[in-house]
C-alpha cells in the first residue's frame, strides 16, 4: 500500500534510525559533530519503502530510463525504485574498473548510448563520489537527466553537483530535516 507522505515517513526514519551524535570523520576527510548514517534507515522495511516511492517519481518526473550511481551510496537508493515499480534499469558505477570478466565500470543490466540516467546517492556533503559517478555515466556515453540524494548535508555538494550535472539536482531531505537543531546550523 502506498505511503500517504513517503516524504514524512523519509524523515522519521532517518532521524529514528540514522541519525548519529558525536564526533565522526566523513569521506571528504573533514570532521563532523553529527553522521548520517543513512543505510541504517533505508534498509529497513518503513525507509526503503518510502524512498522506493519517492525515487521513483523522480526518475518519472525526469523521463529517466535508468537510474543508478556510484557504489555503494547508490545502491539501495537504486534497488529501491525497482522495488517500488520504477520503469527503469538499475546500475552501479564502480569505483575501479573490473580486472577480469567484462571489465565494466557501469555494472547491470546493457545500458544503450543516449540512456536517460538519474544519478542517486546516498548522503551528500561535498558531492565528490556523485561528480565521480557524473563523469563517469557521461564517459559511457550515456545522458545525465536529473540527479537526486537521500540526504544533502548543506555543505557545498549540490552547487558542485549542479555544476558537473548540466541537470536539476535536488534532495530529498536535507538535514535541516533530519537534525534541525544540531549545532553547526548556521
Amino acid at each position: 500500500m502506498p505511503n500517504p507522505d513517503p516524504g514524512q515517513t523519509l524523515v522519521e526514519e532517518l532521524r529514528e534510525h540514522a541519525l548519529v551524535i558525536g564526533e565522526v570523520t566523513l569521506t571528504s576527510g573533514r570532521t563532523a559533530e553529527y553522521y548520517v548514517d543513512a543505510k541504517r534507515a533505508i534498509l529497513l522495511p518503513a525507509g526503503f519503502q518510502a524512498l522506493g516511492e519517492l525515487v521513483r517519481a523522480e526518475a518519472e518526473r525526469a523521463g529517466a530510463t535508468a537510474v543508478g550511481g556510484m557504489t555503494m551510496g547508490a545502491d539501495p537508493v537504486a534497488c529501491a525504485a525497482l522495488a517500488a515499480g520504477a520503469d527503469v534499469k538499475a546500475f552501479f558505477v564502480r569505483k575501479e574498473r573490473k580486472r577480469h570478466g567484462l571489465q565494466r565500470w557501469v555494472e547491470g543490466p546493457p545500458l544503450d548510448a543516449g540512456e536517460r540516467c538519474l544519478i542517486v546517492e546516498d548522503v551528500v556533503t561535498t558531492g565528490g563520489s556523485t561528480v565521480q559517478a557524473i563523469e563517469r555515466v557521461r564517459e559511457e556515453g550515456l545522458e545525465v537527466v536529473a540527479v537526486i540524494s537521500v540526504l544533502d548535508r548543506l555543505a557545498g555538494g549540490a552547487q558542485a553537483i549542479e555544476a558537473a550535472a548540466g541537470a536539476p539536482y535536488r534532495p530529498l531531505t536535507t538535514i535541516d530535516d533530519v537534525y534541525p537543531d544540531r549545532p553547526d546550523r548556521d
